[in-house]
């Protein structure tokens, strides 16, 4: 058992690490405890295609993606302060064209390695492969290489992810502990995720291939962007920018040339000659051959104007353990305004083990850096 005077950090993915990182400037001596063999494999995961940090547009607008009592932590660490931490750590960072804010490296890792270089010259101790196994009597069971242990801080942040990707970490196994302490638990859905398509078998040669430049119509929202067939369903950006409302039950349509006018559409289309075939007067029409696949398996036999409005059945969305991110998580109830749960004096919450919901886009990454920085701070103060 080790016992003293020291803050405790549990989970040392973005949300973890930024609350160990205020402790330890807040003058704490600071243990991070990590199931895993290597710190934020999440973080590295999420950023092979690219490193999104953050989204430059304007504050309102982007914390509008946001439930609003994480307004206040998101003025204390929004873009601009996203931007200039990562600078802080030899980063240099760029705005794409859609707002979206990367490193110049675009991976994950080299952000990674400075931070955790950085949080070693602080004194940050972090302890890899201690697994949190629940409430001692007093303190805090882990598994780790060398047998269990318990350990006695004096004030404890966890910070142990949802319950997507459980290979990397986030497997949502403290549920039942926080909820036996009378901590409101929201249940986990999927967010940020694909949905499942029931394919015929003449779509298995366009499985991997991107549907680009597209309007994915979903409640009354009209958004552009691109997305994935797969030999699951439909996955990608454009997918996930949507997938809150097709998750409650909302349809999915496409406008698959959406910078033709319809009566464009049906101009075109009477130009041609008689006599061609659907699939060739579509190519004609400027539709790739995956649209094209797409038209013939929903929509053969009618109007070829179905290109504005195309109509994609879904049959829900793909397993919790396949979405980037979820929805669920401890309710803002149970806690106090710096994420102290209510039930446990000296513990606090932040990332998301929090009930709250982000698209991607930079959203949820800057999120978890701002909660882990409010419940970091609060924590030292304690």
């Amino acid at each position: 058992m080790q016992a003293g005077r020291f803050a405790l950090v549990i989970g040392a993915g973005p949300a973890g690490l930024m609350a160990a990182e205020e402790l330890v400037l807040a003058g704490c001596r600071v243990m991070v405890c990590e199931a895993k063999a290597t710190v934020g494999r999440k973080f590295l995961m999420a950023g092979k295609s690219g490193l999104n940090v953050t989204k430059a547009e304007g504050f309102a607008a982007f914390v509008g993606a946001y439930p609003g009592w994480l307004a206040p932590m998101l003025g204390g660490f929004g873009p601009d302060e996203v931007v200039e931490w990562c600078r802080g750590l030899g980063q240099e960072v760029f705005v794409g064209s859609s707002g979206r804010v990367f490193p110049v490296a675009m991976k994950g890792s080299p952000l990674l390695r400075a931070w955790m270089a950085r949080l070693a010259g602080l004194g940050v101790e972090v302890l890899l492969r201690w697994r949190w196994a629940g409430f001692a009597v007093e303190g805090f069971r882990f598994e780790t290489p060398e047998g269990e242990r318990v350990l006695e801080p004096a004030v404890t942040v966890l910070a142990l992810g949802g319950a997507s990707w459980a290979r990397l970490g986030s497997d949502a196994a403290w549920v039942p502990w926080l909820a036996a302490r009378g901590v409101e638990v929201a249940p986990f859905r999927p967010a940020n995720m694909g949905f499942s398509v029931a394919w015929s078998a003449h779509m298995a040669r366009f499985f991997g291939q991107p549907v680009k430049g597209v309007a994915l119509c979903v409640a009354g929202r009209r958004e552009r962007g691109e997305f994935v067939v797969s030999s699951r369903g439909v996955e990608g950006g454009g997918i996930y920018a949507v997938s809150r409302d097709l998750r409650e039950g909302a349809g999915l349509v496409l406008d698959l040339l959406p910078d033709v006018a319809e009566a464009e559409v049906l101009a075109r289309l009477a130009r041609m000659r008689a006599g061609e075939t659907a699939a060739n007067r579509l190519r004609k029409l400027g539709l790739s051959p995956v649209a094209v696949a797409l038209v013939m398996e929903f929509a053969r036999g009618e109007p070829l104007a179905v290109v504005k409005r195309l109509a994609v059945p879904l049959m829900g969305p793909r397993p919790i353990d396949e979405a980037i991110s979820v929805a669920g998580g401890v309710a803002r109830e149970a806690l106090t305004e710096g994420l102290e749960v209510r039930a446990l004096p000296g513990v606090f919450i932040c990332g998301e083990m929090l009930d709250w919901e982000a698209p991607t886009g930079g959203y949820l990454l800057t999120g978890c850096w701002a909660t882990g920085r409010w419940a970091g701070r609060a924590a030292a103060r304690f």
